[in-house]
């Protein structure tokens, strides 16, 4: 097994979180072949729901540590569908983020930069990927963002 990617989380002092369960009717991914396909994931910070409004209550550095959080989540999830071997790992294809802000707040993109910067710093190369960062009135239960990803596996 391949840990290159579990050494590169320990040298940079993270830990994944536990795949998250799925909060309601579906389930927290689904692999077609050589891609995984993550459901979106919300921001846990020791037990609790990171919320948050953007533009209003949370700053953009606020909102990005969030997304990093979320971002954690997600290569979680590929692991479990990796059955728990990241070394399986090729690349990420793409991240949507889901920024919970007010109607004036146009920094989605440096918010889901701590999505994509964690990747990057996780993976390099690997971490790279297509991307979309939008706006949302509301996120479920008041988080400040919501990340899904798709990923290539092998």
């Amino acid at each position: 097994m391949d840990n290159a990617i579990e050494h590169r989380l320990a040298e940079l002092g993270i830990t994944l979180p536990d795949a998250p369960a799925p909060a309601a009717n579906y389930i927290p991914y689904v692999t077609v072949g050589d891609i995984v396909y993550v459901s979106g994931q919300i921001p846990m910070r020791d037990g609790a729901l990171v919320t948050g409004k953007l533009g209003a209550d949370m700053d953009v550095a606020g909102g990005a540590a969030a997304a990093a959080l979320c971002a954690a989540s997600l290569l979680a999830q590929v692991r479990a569908a990796c059955g728990g071997d990241l070394g399986r790992l090729v690349r990420v294809i793409k991240l949507t983020g889901f920024v919970n802000s007010t109607a004036d707040f146009t920094n989605q993109p440096e918010v889901i930069n701590g999505a994509s910067d964690f990747m990057v710093n996780v993976l390099g190369d690997a971490g790279r990927h297509a991307r979309s960062a939008v706006s949302a009135a509301a996120l479920p239960r008041g988080v400040a963002v919501e990340v899904e990803g798709i990923f290539q596996i092998r």
